[in-house]
């Protein structure tokens, strides 16, 4: 990795939406929990301290909270990947990964989750 870069961590980002395909998961809202890293080269933020030089991360965490809440989704990996759309979309961005949880999903299990990755 190039010291340059910078790497943004969203941790554990709690929301609710419809996610599922059993009747139940149709008719109510559950909990997700998104994790998004995003790397970047920073140096000219680092150097100038402008917000112009940087990524907004709450920009883009403000994204991925309107699409997860305002959508409906029935695979997890569809949903995933709209978040990582969200998270790679800015040019400067030269690599994240989102993992989203469904808690719960599992009757023996803490949570289910899916993880997926760009890389420009």
């Amino acid at each position: 990795m190039k010291p340059e870069i910078a790497i943004i961590r969203i941790k554990n980002l709690r929301l609710r939406t419809y996610i599922g395909i059993n009747e139940d998961e149709i008719i109510n809202k559950q909990d997700v929990i998104v994790n998004a890293t995003i790397h970047y080269p920073a140096i000219k933020a680092r150097q100038s301290d402008n917000m112009n030089d940087a990524l907004n991360y709450k920009v883009i965490t403000k994204k991925i909270i309107a699409l997860v809440e305002n959508n409906r989704f029935s695979l997890l990996e569809h949903l995933t990947d709209q978040v990582l759309s969200i998270a790679s979309e800015h040019d400067w961005v030269e690599y994240a990964i989102v993992e989203i949880d469904k808690p719960h999903a599992l009757r023996f299990a803490d949570s289910v989750s899916l993880e997926v990755r760009y890389q420009k």
